[in-house]
């Protein structure tokens, strides 16, 4: 590809970095999401594999094509190469209050799975639509609140969620944690390149993933997971009406989905907020609404989650990355998902080896606020 079209994309070395770091992130979302429902209420599998995660992966299809196009008009309109995209997925405190307080206890109620998966898709759709209406609030109140009060929050969910949850992977197995955390600090911290040039997160990984091998950690185990123990399959997701069966049924979870809608307004105003603290200026109101289009977008294609603008904006920029990680993680997850080998890829993917990644950005992030 020429220099000059790469420069047009915002494609750049450091968008390898920044994807793994990314697409980690999303397939171990949709993962657990899948772990939940049929490992502990019994979900069909049918229903979670061929409609519930593809439908859920969509939301992240659109939102981050959506930003790496944002990033590139951005770069455009400022005349700089060093844009990075602000970077979209699954809601992960969402994904949780979602399957035990909706998606779950609506299979307990109806005893029916099809009615179910409906109720939640009318519950996300009507999520999405909050959203959208509150992206319009989002630029005044960006205005009003000291920078220090939109930083502060998202320097506690840095730290809890993304540094330190993933630290416990590398206790459980140091040798790969440990080898690949001083890969990650050495390299993208340190600023010391890899040999040949590697991007330091692709040889953190690969290198985890070879000592796992040799170590006997990687690979399906005896007891395969309810992910890996699915056959690949095609399962493209539509845009339907199915949700209007269930929103007769969707008032005993808006108490409980409805806060998560305003919580990530708020999120979204705060990684904005961050990204300008970064160098890179977004449009407030353009972030909400992608947030809340990419959730409706989930909700009537059969996803059962939220999205939401991820606070990792600044580590991602530090990685080096433009608009190609957002951009191959919107393909990969969407395509994943679709031909149903996501959660094979995670079965692979020792996660001492990608937690240092995670750490990094959760560091990152609470520098930065």
């Amino acid at each position: 590809m020429p220099n000059s079209l790469k420069e047009k994309l915002l494609l750049r070395p450091g968008d390898l970095n920044a994807f793994f770091g990314l697409v980690v992130d999303n397939m171990t979302q949709l993962v657990i999401m899948a772990s939940i429902l049929v490992g502990i209420f019994k979900f069909p599998r049918e229903i979670v594999y061929s409609r519930m995660i593809p439908g859920s992966a969509i939301g992240v299809l659109v939102g981050d094509l959506i930003f790496s196009i944002m990033a590139i008009r951005l770069a455009r309109r400022t005349g700089r190469s060093d844009i990075t995209a602000m970077p979209l997925g699954i809601d992960t405190p969402s994904l949780f209050a979602f399957t035990f307080g909706v998606i779950g206890p609506a299979y307990l109620a109806t005893n029916d799975a099809t009615l179910a998966w409906k109720i939640s898709m009318a519950v996300v759709i009507l999520v999405g639509l909050v959203k959208t209406a509150g992206a319009f609030l989002g630029p005044t109140l960006r205005r009003i609140v000291p920078r220090a009060g939109l930083l502060g929050p998202i320097a506690g969910v840095a730290l809890l969620l993304i540094a330190f949850l993933p630290s416990l992977k590398i206790v459980e197995n140091p040798l790969v944690g440990f080898f690949s955390l001083i890969v990650i600090l050495t390299c993208i911290v340190g600023r010391i390149p890899f040999p040949f040039r590697i991007p330091a997160a692709f040889a953190a990984v690969v290198l985890g993933m070879l000592l796992s091998f040799l170590s006997g950690h990687v690979g399906p185990g005896p007891a395969p997971s309810p992910v890996s123990a699915e056959a690949i399959a095609w399962a493209l997701p539509f845009p339907s009406l199915a949700f209007l069966e269930g929103l007769p049924h969707i008032l005993p979870y808006l108490p409980i989905a409805l806060p998560f809608a305003i919580i990530v307004i708020i999120g979204g105003i705060d990684v904005t907020e961050s990204a300008s603290a970064a160098g890179d200026e977004y449009d407030t109101r353009a972030i909400l609404l992608t947030s809340g289009f990419s959730t409706m977008a989930s909700g009537l294609c059969g996803g059962v989650v939220q999205t939401t603008p991820y606070i990792g904006h600044p580590a991602y920029k530090e990685m080096g990355g433009g608009a190609g990680y957002t951009l191959a993680t919107a393909l990969f997850i969407g395509f994943a998902a679709i031909f149903g080998f996501l959660g094979t890829v995670v079965d692979f993917l020792p996660e001492a080896a990608v937690a240092p990644i995670l750490i990094f950005i959760g560091l990152e992030i609470t520098a930065q606020a």
